[in-house]
C-alpha cells in the first residue's frame, strides 16, 4: 500500500488510519520493487491510501512505482488499485502512461449508498475514471485490462448490484469482483446482511452474460483474490 498508513478520506468501511499523512517516502517505489523481487511474484497487486493533500494525488509516485517494479521484475505483471484522484484526468494519465497491466478502481458499493459508505467520493466520478482508462486501453494499450469491485452486505439489493454491473459494462470494464463486506471494528459500518453463496454465483452468471471477461464473485472475494488468474484472458 503506497503513500503511507494514513488516508485523507473517511470511508465508512475502512480500518486505515485517517488524518494528515506524512510526506511521501522517495525510496518507497524502490522498496516495493525490491519486495516484489524478494517474493518472486509473477503478478503484483499494488494499492494506496488517498493522498488528497498532494497536488497530483500521489499519481507520479504511483507511476514511479510501476516503472521501478518493471525495471527490477521484467517478467512480473503489475496490477494497480488506484484512488479516484478527485477526477483529475492528468493524474490518471500519469498512472496510465506507466502502462500497468491491470488498472483497477473499486466503486466499492452502489450509487445509492455512496453518501454513507464513501462520503468523500462520487459514483459518477468513479465511472468516468474507468471510462477514461478504457479509452486509453483501446487507443494505446489493448492488452491492459480495466477492473472494478464492490462489497456486498452494506444494504444494497440484489438488483441494485445488477444495475451497477450494467453501469460498469457501459464504461467497458473488463473484470469485476464482488465479495462480502465484513466490519473491521465496532466503529465502522455494520454488516446489514450476509449474502448467500447462491446469490454470489448468480451475480457471476449474470456478469458473464453481460460480457465481462471475468467475474470473481464469492463471500471471500477481495480485489486481489485470484488476481493473477483473473488477468489471464484468452
Amino acid at each position: 500500500m503506497l503513500g503511507g498508513d494514513t488516508c485523507t478520506r473517511h470511508c465508512g468501511f475502512c480500518a486505515v488510519n485517517k488524518g494528515k499523512p506524512m510526506d511521501l517516502d522517495p525510496m518507497e517505489p524502490t522498496h516495493v520493487a525490491e519486495a516484489v523481487r524478494h517474493l518472486e511474484l509473477a503478478h503484483a497487486v499494488i494499492t494506496s491510501v488517498n493522498r488528497d493533500d498532494l497536488p497530483d494525488g500521489g499519481s507520479m509516485h504511483w507511476a514511479e512505482t510501476i516503472l521501478k517494479v518493471r525495471e527490477l521484475n521484467p517478467g512480473c505483471k503489475v496490477e494497480v488499485l488506484i484512488p479516484d484522484f478527485n477526477g483529475d484526468e492528468t493524474a490518471l494519465n500519469n498512472v496510465l502512461n506507466a502502462r500497468p497491466d491491470v488498472l483497477n478502481h473499486n466503486t466499492e458499493t452502489i450509487a445509492r449508498l455512496y453518501r454513507r459508505v464513501r462520503p468523500d467520493a462520487k459514483y459518477d466520478q468513479s465511472m468516468e475514471l474507468l471510462e477514461r482508462a478504457a479509452r486509453f486501453r483501446d487507443s494505446q494499450m489493448p492488452t491492459m485490462l480495466t477492473k472494478s469491485g464492490i462489497m456486498a452486505g452494506l444494504g444494497e439489493t440484489f438488483e441494485e448490484v445488477v444495475d451497477l454491473m450494467r453501469d460498469l459494462r457501459k464504461v467497458s470494464c473488463d473484470i469485476m469482483t464482488i465479495g462480502q463486506y465484513l466490519q473491521p471494528y465496532e466503529k465502522r459500518l455494520p454488516v446489514e446482511r450476509y449474502v448467500t453463496p447462491e446469490e454470489f454465483a448468480e451475480w457471476k452468471k449474470i456478469g458473464e452474460a453481460m460480457g465481462f471477461k471475468h467475474v470473481e464473485s464469492s463471500p471471500l472475494t477481495r480485489s486481489s483474490y485470484h488476481a493473477r488468474e483473473q488477468a489471464i484472458i484468452d
